[in-house]
């Protein structure tokens, strides 16, 4: 049983290929996880942040619009609605 130089090379690239492969397919996971994430530690932050703030006279809507916008950015997001609902 011998191996010609054409197997090993197949085998190669399809090593190659499967590589390839399982990163294009796991950035997207990635990018998910990291919004699901970031919407998840919002999300907690915006409800503290609600329930305290019943005490100081500010309260953020809890709406889709909201949601996206810390989903997306976290707490970042909680701070621009915090500046958006002061300025508006």
């Amino acid at each position: 049983m011998q191996l010609d130089i054409g197997a090993i090379l197949a085998y190669a690239f399809g090593l190659l290929m499967l590589y390839v492969i399982g990163r294009v397919l796991l950035g997207p996971i990635k990018l998910v996880l990291q919004l699901i994430y970031n919407a998840v530690i919002g999300g907690l932050i915006l409800l503290i942040l609600n329930f305290i703030g019943n005490y100081v006279g500010l309260h953020i809507a809890l709406n889709p619009l909201t949601a996206l916008v810390v989903g997306f950015l976290g707490v970042p997001g909680i701070l621009l609605l915090i500046i958006l609902k002061n300025v508006l």
